[in-house]
């Protein structure tokens, strides 16, 4: 696939050798952190040494002080409280994070978790009706409610209170709970909006915790708040860095049993970053909810005990082996789709439906089709006599926008920029595909079309140094927004050692013309490339670096993202 290699602006030559000096770092870096925003000692600081301490006020969110009230009224008055989440990460950890804090100190308190299958997403009428035969009169639902203006009204009637605590972008019609804890609302001005929405549960604890009980209690439901960040690929930002640095921490060296246990199953041997989280534990705990009931993934997740948490762990492994098998299938299944018509091939946008289609993968295979048809994807089967689908964009595209332009076709939507499910009648199914087809055509351009590589920086080879590489590790954890830098270097060839694994990915040693530094390199899926580097051929890389551990030795590797010729 031929990308875009789009380079950042370099700033001013003064500001980088004014902020270089005053931090004490070198001026390549120093650039990169200009880029990102960081133009002083004092964002360098909070930037470089993150503190819980630098975590904004809870109570600055809309509709907080309310909810802590509730909450504390329910807690005196003895009132039955269940937790409500999404069956995704995001959902199931923020459930796992509120549901075991209150549960430390309250007994009166449950959770649940919609079937995918039978309720879809989102507050269910199943759900309310479960709540009232149990007895609640409080619902916290997580990660989901932003759109649920009837099931509240519903509860209301049957005398549940809500209290909402969503990310999602709202309607102009915001349910009428007693708190809707959203910062992408109207007339929130809380200072960041891109918390996940385990984000926003910790920030209701916080804000409970600071009233009411011990705000440092909280530091030990950090590593489910980095595994909800990492999951739903919000940025890794503002509050989202300071969560995700102290998260993994937590993860790192003392982690919930579940999280323990996952760790161990999934042969997790060296320290976590946000990547690693989102390869290996994410998959694991969407899988619960994708080829069964999400019930699973939280009861892995509060396990209490190594032995508890094992057997859940164990479960979840053999789920996550089966969706790794529908996704395989479904993948292979939907490229022959578009391998056989010219139509699709053609086309602006991918839509494509089968009805006996798993539903928990579709979301995978829509990633993947995209890795090979670099366009907006929405992957559709059938559940409970209605077409559901989840659908997936490209850099720069707003797929959240486009969807909402085929409203009038939708029985209900939800998502992100990049990211949205939706379910319809069968009957709209032809017309959906065609107007979706007409709003991506007349929208996208043929930029966002094309993969872009964004390279932050041209470096030679010798400026790599172990001082380089400490600091550049600092800058982590890496994610959406603070992405692992990416540089370029111009005329390198392969020094020796040439090699292919897996029929896909290429490794050798790199060296540059007039340098004397040179570093293993691996370029995954970089096969296409392999002819011309064996020519012996001089190109330009561009590549992150990272440290690689095997055999308990650690070296420092650089990962190709984009070769080109010369």
């Amino acid at each position: 696939m031929n990308r875009r290699w789009l380079y950042k602006t370099i700033p001013e030559a003064q500001q980088i050798e004014a902020l270089s000096k005053t931090i004490n770092i070198n001026t390549y870096l120093t650039a990169i952190l200009l880029q990102r925003g960081i133009d002083s000692y004092d964002t360098a600081k909070k930037f470089f040494r993150p503190s819980l301490e630098d975590l904004h006020d809870p109570f600055l969110m809309k509709d907080m002080e309310v909810a802590v009230a509730r909450l504390k009224q329910a807690i005196d008055c003895e009132e039955k409280i269940l937790v409500y989440g999404d069956y995704d990460v995001d959902g199931t950890t923020a459930v796992s994070l509120v549901y075991s804090y209150l549960k430390s100190f309250y007994a009166q308190v449950d959770f649940y978790i919609p079937d995918r299958y039978a309720e879809g997403y989102g507050v269910s009428e199943a759900g309310i009706i479960w709540a009232e035969e149990n007895n609640f009169s409080l619902i916290i639902a997580l990660d989901l409610g932003i759109k649920a203006s009837d099931m509240v009204v519903l509860a209301n009637h049957k005398g549940i209170d809500f209290i909402i605590c969503d990310h999602h972008l709202p309607d102009k019609k915001i349910p009428q709970a007693v708190a809707v804890l959203d910062p992408k609302q109207d007339n929130c001005h809380y200072p960041f909006t891109e918390l996940s929405g385990c984000g926003i549960g910790f920030k209701l604890l916080q804000a409970f915790a600071r009233k009411h009980r011990d705000e440092s209690e909280l530091v030990d439901y950090l590593d489910l708040v980095v595994v909800s960040i990492a999951s739903d690929i919000v940025p890794i930002n503002g509050e989202n860095r300071i969560l995700s640095h102290f998260g993994l921490k937590k993860l790192n060296e003392n982690p919930r049993p579940g999280l323990k246990a996952l760790k161990e199953i999934a042969g997790v041997k060296n320290e976590l970053d946000i990547s690693g989280v989102v390869f290996t534990l994410g998959p694991r705990i969407n899988a619960a909810g994708r080829v069964a009931h999400a019930r699973g993934a939280v009861e892995l997740l509060i396990s209490k005990t190594e032995e508890e948490a094992n057997g859940s762990a164990e479960k979840i492994n053999v789920k996550n082996d089966l969706r790794r098998e529908f996704d395989a299938n479904i993948t292979e299944e939907a490229l022959a789709m578009i391998g056989s018509d010219e139509s699709l091939q053609k086309a602006k946008s991918t839509v494509l439906f089968k009805n006996s289609w798993h539903k928990g993968v579709i979301g995978i295979v829509a990633a993947r089709c995209i890795e090979r048809y670099y366009r907006p994807t929405v992957i559709l089967t059938e559940s409970n006599d209605k077409i559901t689908g989840s659908a997936r964009s490209v850099n720069g595209f707003d797929l959240y926008r486009a969807i909402e332009q085929c409203s009038d076709l939708l029985e209900k939507f939800g998502g992100h920029k990049y990211a949205a499910g939706l379910t319809l009648d069968r009957i709209n199914l032809p017309a959906f595909q065609q107007r979706f087809e007409e709003v991506v055509a007349a929208t996208i351009t043929d930029e966002m079309l094309t993969p872009v590589v964004e390279i932050d920086l041209p470096i030679h080879f010798d400026v790599i140094t172990p001082k380089f590489i400490s600091i550049l590790k600092q800058m982590a954890p890496f994610g959406p927004d603070n992405q692992r830098p990416v540089f370029e270097s111009k005329n390198v060839f392969v020094l020796n050692s040439l090699a292919t694994f897996k029929d896909r990915h290429v490794r050798f040693l790199a060296g540059q013309t007039g340098h004397d530094s040179f570093f293993n390199a691996v370029g995954f899926d970089q096969i296409e490339h392999h002819e011309r580097l064996v020519d012996g051929d001089l190109f330009n890389m561009a590549f992150t670096i990272e440290e690689s551990s095997y055999n308990g030795n650690t070296g420092v590797q650089l990962r190709i993202k984009d070769i080109k010729f010369l």
